[in-house]
C-alpha cells in the first residue's frame, strides 16, 4: 500500500498483476495516506464535506507463514459485514506519496488471482474461505477500527463525478491515519484522480511529500516484528509509524 500498504516504493515482479479478465471484476483505487489534526474534521465541514457513516469494524489479513501475498504487493482482507478483498498492485505511473491499487472483491476473481500470485493450480470457481487451507493461508492480523468516512465534490468540477472520500481511522491499538482516495474503472483516469487528491491534500494541510504508514504496517511492527522485518526486505517505509521508534533507524 508507493508500497501499497502505504510504506515505500513499490517493489514487484514482472507480470504479477491482476489477468486481464479479472479487470471485469475490478476497481482501481487510487488513495494516499496522511496523518490527521486537530482541526481536519472541522476543515473537511468548512469544505462541504458530507460525513456519510461513522462505523466500527475489524479487519482480518491473510497470508501464507512466509507472507508471500504481502512480499508481492498483495492482501488479502476480510472485513466484517463486507466480506473479502484482494488488493493488487497497480501501475506505478506516476511517482509521489499516494499508492493506487486494483480491488478484487468477486470471490471466484479473487481465487484465481491468489492462485495465480502463489503459483499453484486454480481450485475452482468457489468462496475465498474455501480455499484458505489448501493455499496454505492463515490470519496474520486482526484489529478492530473506528471510521469516520466523509465525501466531497470539489468546487469547480462536475457534480455528477465520483466524490472523493476521506476515511479518518482510529485502530483499537491507537493508531489513527487518514485516507483520501477516488475509485477509478480505467488506468486512463488516475492522473486526474491524483490531481484531485494532491488539491483536498492540500486543502487539508497535508504537506506534500507526507507519507503514513498503514495500520496493518503499524500493527505489524508493534505486534509482530520478525514479519514486519521480513515486509522491509521488500517494501521500505518512508514515514516511521505514528508513536514507535524503526527498528531499522534511517529505514523510517
Amino acid at each position: 500500500m508507493a508500497a501499497r500498504a502505504g510504506t515505500g516504493p513499490v517493489h514487484r515482479e514482472p507480470g504479477r498483476g491482476p489477468r486481464p479478465g479479472i479487470m471485469a471484476h475490478a476497481l482501481i483505487e487510487v488513495e494516499r495516506k496522511f496523518i490527521p489534526g486537530p482541526g481536519t474534521e472541522k476543515r473537511l465541514q468548512e469544505l462541504g464535506s458530507t460525513l456519510e457513516h461513522q462505523v466500527t469494524f475489524r479487519d482480518r489479513y491473510y497470508d501464507t507463514p512466509e507472507l508471500s501475498l504481502m512480499r508481492a504487493d498483495y492482501w488479502l482482507r476480510q472485513r466484517e459485514g463486507s466480506g473479502w478483498e484482494l488488493k493488487c498492485p497497480g501501475t506505478a505511473g506516476v511517482s509521489g506519496p499516494h499508492q493506487e491499487y486494483v480491488e478484487l472483491t468477486v470471490e471466484p476473481a479473487v481465487v484465481a488471482q491468489l492462485c495465480e500470485v502463489l503459483g499453484t493450480e486454480v481450485l475452482g470457481a468457489g468462496g475465498v474461505a474455501a480455499v484458505l487451507g489448501p493455499l496454505g493461508l492463515q490470519e496474520v492480523a486482526s484489529f478492530v477500527t473506528k471510521r469516520s468516512a466523509w465525501k466531497l465534490v470539489l468546487s469547480g468540477t462536475d457534480e455528477e463525478e465520483p466524490p472523493l472520500r476521506v476515511d479518518l481511522d482510529t485502530a483499537d491499538f491507537g493508531y489513527t491515519v487518514g485516507e483520501v482516495e477516488a475509485l477509478v474503472h480505467e488506468e486512463a483516469e488516475v492522473p486526474v484522480a491524483l490531481e484531485k487528491i494532491y488539491s483536498l491534500s492540500s486543502m487539508l494541510g497535508v504537506p506534500v511529500q507526507e507519507t503514513a504508514p498503514a495500520k496493518l504496517m503499524v500493527y505489524l511492527q508493534r505486534f509482530q516484528p520478525q514479519d514486519y522485518q521480513r515486509l522491509l526486505q521488500v517494501h521500505r517505509p518512508r514515514e516511521k509509524p505514528q508513536g514507535t521508534k524503526d527498528p531499522e533507524g534511517n529505514l523510517g
